[in-house]
């Protein structure tokens, strides 16, 4: 029994099909796909390991361990920082430009530097690991001709096994691309 009236895709009484997001906020920065199921669940699993960490600094303190319970509360917060980070990991867009946030950097393009953005068929690295296989990536070129950096690869942690999903991200960042790339942001 389908509930459309739960899903995300399906806004109430909006059918804007020429905007790229529907939302009512484009100033705001957005994700523009889900996160995938191999980031979802590494990241679920690091949590679930960050909660027994608590609670072994929770006996640690009631044994009266003080250093050990900090040491331990510390490393429990960084199991936490980097689920969380990893959660956070991406392709975002806004009316401003165009974020890639990764595990230990962020950079953002205004749109205004942006030339175009594509999918381009090319080796990519599969889960981010340094084994590379043929697939599909989402670049985007500076218009001074800089170098295109990868944005998103069909083979990474969101879209493994998960082409359509791959392909509705790719047109919704280009769609992005298209309508906020003249717009001047004022």
């Amino acid at each position: 029994m389908p509930l459309p009236f739960l899903t995300a895709e399906h806004l109430d009484g909006e059918d804007d099909a020429d905007a790229a997001l529907p939302h009512d906020d484009p100033d705001r920065w957005r994700r523009p796909y889900r996160p995938g199921p191999w980031r979802v669940a590494i990241a679920a699993v690091l949590l679930l390991l960050a909660s027994f960490m608590l609670l072994a600094t929770m006996i640690i303190a009631f044994a009266g361990a003080w250093a050990g319970a900090a040491v331990c509360a510390a490393a429990a917060l960084a199991v936490i920082g980097t689920a969380l980070r990893m959660l956070r990991a991406g392709v975002w867009v806004s009316r401003t430009g165009l974020r890639r946030v990764s595990f230990f950097s962020t950079r953002s393009i205004p749109w205004s530097e942006v030339g175009e953005v594509r999918t381009v068929q090319q080796p990519v690295r599969w889960l981010g690991l340094p084994r590379t296989v043929q697939g599909q990536a989402l670049t985007v070129a500076a218009r001074d001709g800089a170098p295109a950096p990868v944005l998103l690869t069909d083979h990474s942690a969101d879209f493994l096994a998960r082409a359509e999903a791959f392909d509705r991200a790719a047109g919704i960042v280009e769609a992005w691309a298209e309508e906020y790339r003249a717009v001047p942001v004022g």
